[in-house]
């Protein structure tokens, strides 16, 4: 694999993963990610160079949007969030592995049941917007920048032939503007694939694909501070576009890797 083929550094492809550990298996759940499965079941795998996880405290659950998500059911739903970066051109590669890996993983006892996926889809990189132009870390540091806090965004256009025109206004217009003295360092954009017929039966099929955009706002402080001034209304702006609706915004705070810090607070 490594003697041919792409090997360069740009995100070309994401995976994001939404989950909800079952009631009283918080503390389980966490501890089997943290010291399992964020390693064999996602980071050892070729081309996945960059990965974070991050946790929405039962605070942050009720700061998310709109009530009636089309995405998460209830809003509340999906308290952990993890993010991975994958080498562009090398999807279908990393997708023949991550099959047969979580295969095994299931085979052997190392996947936790008591967990719902909410949100889980492989996606296409769209976009990167920055609010300071060349200035500040790119989006391949950003899972390994030390950001306070994360937006998930999930923007479904008014039809497949709308999506292309979304992301142009998106990109030249919407993001720059709300991007400007916010929090926000950038702001990456993405479209879902759909996952293999062979994805492991816990995993539902990815919703979306030709109608849904996935944003993720990369904060240089914690979301509740910035919340009502620069995230609270970006359902209103983007429906006067008259080009999609907002499914889902939710906020995070990053995990501190190898503890359970924030664990005692989903609830």
């Amino acid at each position: 694999m490594a003697a041919v083929g792409p090997y360069g550094v740009h995100p070309g492809h994401a995976l994001i993963t939404m989950v909800e550990p079952h009631p009283g298996h918080e503390y389980a759940y966490n501890r089997w990610y943290e010291d399992d499965h964020y390693i064999a079941g996602a980071m050892a795998m070729p081309w996945m160079f960059a990965g974070r996880r991050w946790v929405a405290t039962r605070e942050l659950q009720l700061l998310r949007y709109p009530e009636k998500s089309a995405v998460a059911r209830p809003v509340t739903a999906g308290c952990y969030l993890s993010t991975y970066w994958l080498t562009e051109g090398r999807y279908d590669e990393h997708m023949k592995w991550t099959v047969g890996i979580n295969k095994r993983l299931n085979r052997d006892g190392r996947v936790y049941q008591d967990r719902t996926h909410v949100f889980t889809a492989f996606q296409d990189h769209a976009a990167t917007v920055y609010r300071d132009g060349t200035a500040g870390p790119r989006d391949f540091h950003a899972l390994d920048h030390p950001y306070a806090g994360l937006v998930l965004e999930v923007i479904d256009a008014d039809g497949p032939e709308r999506r292309a025109e979304l992301l142009e206004w998106l990109r030249a217009r919407h993001l720059p503007r709300r991007l400007a003295g916010s929090p926000a360092a950038m702001v990456t954009v993405f479209r879902p694939t759909p996952l293999p017929g062979d994805r492991m039966s816990y995993v539902k099929q990815v919703e979306g694909v030709d109608t849904r955009l996935t944003l993720l706002w990369f904060l240089q402080q914690d979301p509740r501070e910035a919340w009502a001034a620069h995230f609270a209304g970006l359902a209103e702006e983007v429906g006067e576009s008259g080009l999609g609706r907002v499914e889902l915004v939710a906020p995070f705070l990053p995990t501190v890797p190898g503890t359970d810090r924030y664990v005692a607070e989903l609830r």
